[in-house]
């Protein structure tokens, strides 16, 4: 499967791990159906006709979630990404392409998004998005794919997986000079880092124990060793909440939230994506894609977005029916 959307299409094949489709099953009370138009005056009808949106913490509330809307296959894929707000208002088309837009992640104060994206017989890049010049600048051109970027807490360093050398490592980089210093070196597949919000250490996937079974790991940078965190099995694509306590993953084929003191796991979903939650700036609700099914058949996505205290849930549709993918919520 994935290591996050992003992997799932790129270095899968490297991890030996077969993508199944999966019939979505998600039981879960409370559910709504926001609109799908971008007017800000619907978001003022969502806040008094939803109960989830009403009890919301400020800083998810005013946040902005970023994702992936995928139209067509193979040469004809078009990818977009988009920001809109966890009401389903104001909705901002960010960047469209001939090609694949790959897991996207905010910095800590929201102004910039980082994302990666292939274009036809290019390998992926680094992009960043600035909210507030509105611009996207190239900051990982190496060889080989460049992927899974996460931005460090005071905004000075990202880290991010490459290729560059021919076994996907993980890099950090000074983005004030480009200066980059590389922080694994097995021979295994390490991928899809993520800082944790004190920025001593981070969060990644490799499969250094059996080859096509990730699994997923904390990086000391004072020590520079790592620790195996207890999943239980296949893991992948992790996200810390910003106060430490909780770990978003895929857990399986399962999105999945652990609590990290205790270890216990909420399953969110089968999402049919093979796609991990992402935490709300507050840590207390996630976000996470599905496919939309009618009948036997698949018909575009949504986003949804469920409290973990309690498990109501409500959906925001897609743009244009297309396949939603890779969420994240920033501030």
């Amino acid at each position: 499967m994935i290591i996050s959307a992003i992997n799932q299409r790129v270095t899968n094949k490297r991890l030996g791990i077969t993508v199944m489709s999966a019939t979505l099953s998600i039981f879960l009370t409370a559910c709504s159906t926001l609109p799908t138009t971008g007017a800000a005056h619907k978001a003022t009808s969502s806040l008094t006709s939803n109960p989830l949106i009403a009890e919301m913490p400020v800083i998810d509330r005013q946040g902005s979630i970023a994702y992936v809307e995928e139209q067509g296959a193979g040469a004809a894929k078009i990818s977009t990404l988009y920001s809109i707000r966890p009401d389903g208002s104001d909705r901002q088309l960010i960047e469209q392409l001939n090609g694949y837009i790959y897991a996207p992640a905010w910095s800590t104060d929201g102004q910039l998004l980082a994302y990666s994206k292939q274009i036809p017989r290019q390998s992926p890049k680094i992009y960043i998005y600035d909210r507030n010049s509105k611009t996207n600048n190239l900051v990982v051109n190496a060889n080989g794919s460049n992927l899974s970027a996460s931005f460090s807490p005071d905004g000075q360093k990202m880290l991010y997986s490459s290729t560059v050398i021919g076994n996907a490592d993980i890099y950090e980089m000074r983005l004030k000079d480009g200066s980059t210093t590389q922080l694994t070196t097995l021979p295994s597949t390490e991928v899809q880092p993520s800082y944790a919000a004190d920025g001593k250490s981070f969060v990644y996937v490799s499969d250094k124990v059996r080859a096509g079974r990730p699994r997923i790991y904390r990086y000391d940078f004072a020590s520079g060793n790592a620790t195996k965190i207890s999943t239980g099995g296949y893991a992948a694509s992790p996200q810390l909440s910003f106060d430490g306590t909780r770990m978003a993953y895929l857990n399986g084929r399962q999105a999945a939230v652990m609590t990290l003191s205790t270890g216990q796991v909420v399953n969110l979903a089968e999402t049919g994506l093979d796609e991990p939650a992402r935490l709300s700036p507050s840590g207390s609700y996630a976000v996470y894609p599905t496919r939309n099914m009618q009948g036997s058949a698949q018909k575009g996505g949504s986003l949804v977005i469920r409290s973990l205290s309690g498990g109501t849930s409500y959906t925001i549709s897609s743009k244009a029916g297309g396949v939603v993918r890779s969420p994240t919520w920033g501030r």
